[in-house]
């Protein structure tokens, strides 16, 4: 919006410059000219209003590496973000968005933010495996009921820890999936049929796909239908969303529910810290604001299609398997050495990694309790 500049202001400043181009002429205009223009700097302050430069500021662009494809839900909610920031900035802020890694790839993402090849980056934490050590807490099979549960965990999380670790950055909000799933070309009903088998998996959930008794092979998931396509992988480690959102129950006839060792990937939204630290206070507060909204987004956004996924591998005649209770139980003791591994890894590296489990299992009662599976 255009603020109104002051008449008397405008008046009086014309007046003066008259007044001193009538007081001098010939040798003397140099010096005229020069004190007119001492003039107009102190009088520029009377004449603008102290808000225009916020008013009237040079449009600031910016690009946003997402490594979700474009038509994937959570990609669409991170457009969606960038679009409601430049509208509350009316404008003065443009983002452009390079989504399905185009600009950067899911494992570059966050050092192409800190180098500023793209000024937010959207990614897993997991794709830089021991990058991260205090926030692979959020990843690990605790039995994560939702995406909404797991990506309000995370926040908390990060507001209270602080990780050290994601300093160079400004975190602008962090989410992630819900219960990561088995997703199979064969049936898997016992941990005696996972034997031998190749997994692809990330971060942390390789060391599940192991204690499970499984062989982890680590890729992002842009290159998982093609690995199960041509035999690469016999299964896939991930929220049940992946079968739609990145096709892959077109490629797997199986998902084993096993909930009760739900792990998931934590993604962050990240910008660069120069870029941030360049902002005037009000448009920071502006994208916090809009950040704070959009932890609810996402994870809204996480829940919705783990639903359309479950219903899509379903009418693809794809079978669920649920595990029996007593088999349940073999398979949440299986994967409890690696939570323990991680509280010892944690420890070596100076960091608190008991507190931290501890954290995220309150963390998770607090907010299953709101947020009903």
């Amino acid at each position: 919006m255009k603020r109104k500049v002051d008449c008397k202001n405008v008046v009086y400043f014309m007046d003066i410059k008259q007044s001193i181009l009538a007081h001098k002429s010939g040798k003397d205009m140099k010096r005229n000219v020069f004190l007119l223009m001492a003039v107009i700097a102190f009088s520029l302050p009377a004449i603008i209003p102290a808000n225009f430069s916020a008013a009237y500021a040079k449009t600031v662009n910016l690009t946003y590496s997402i490594f979700f494809p474009p038509t994937h839900g959570q990609c669409q909610a991170g457009m969606s973000w960038a679009k409601e920031v430049e509208k509350r900035t009316d404008g003065r802020l443009k983002i452009t968005v390079f989504p399905g890694g185009t600009l950067t790839d899911a494992n570059q993402c966050y050092d192409g933010v800190v180098k500023g090849i793209s000024d937010i980056g959207m990614s897993c934490f997991a794709y830089t495996r021991g990058r991260f050590p205090l926030m692979e807490v959020i990843d690990l099979p605790l039995g994560y009921p939702n995406g909404q549960v797991v990506t309000h965990v995370a926040n908390e999380f990060y507001e209270s820890f602080q990780p050290e670790e994601l300093k160079e950055v400004k975190v602008l909000y962090i989410h992630g999936h819900g219960p990561g799933l088995l997703h199979m070309k064969k049936p898997v009903r016992t941990l005696e049929d996972l034997k031998g088998l190749k997994i692809r998996s990330t971060g942390l959930s390789a060391k599940v796909v192991e204690a499970l008794g499984a062989t982890p092979v680590a890729m992002p998931q842009g290159s998982t239908y093609e690995a199960l396509q041509k035999g690469v992988v016999e299964g896939t480690f991930g929220p049940i969303e992946v079968l739609k959102g990145w096709r892959q129950a077109e490629v797997i006839q199986y998902t084993t529910d096993c909930f009760d060792v739900g792990y998931t990937t934590a993604m962050f939204v990240v910008m660069n810290r120069n870029k941030w630290n360049a902002f005037p206070e009000d448009i920071r507060k502006i994208i916090t604001e809009v950040s704070r909204e959009w932890i609810d987004v996402h994870g809204a956004v996480w829940d919705q299609i783990d639903m359309e996924g479950r219903k899509y591998t379903l009418s693809l005649s794809n079978e669920i398997i649920q595990l029996p209770e007593e088999e349940n139980k073999r398979w949440t003791e299986a994967i409890e050495p690696v939570i323990n591994d991680y509280m010892k890894s944690a420890q070596e590296k100076g960091l608190d990694g008991e507190k931290a489990v501890a954290a995220v299992r309150r963390l998770i009662k607090k907010y299953s309790a709101v947020y009903q599976k």
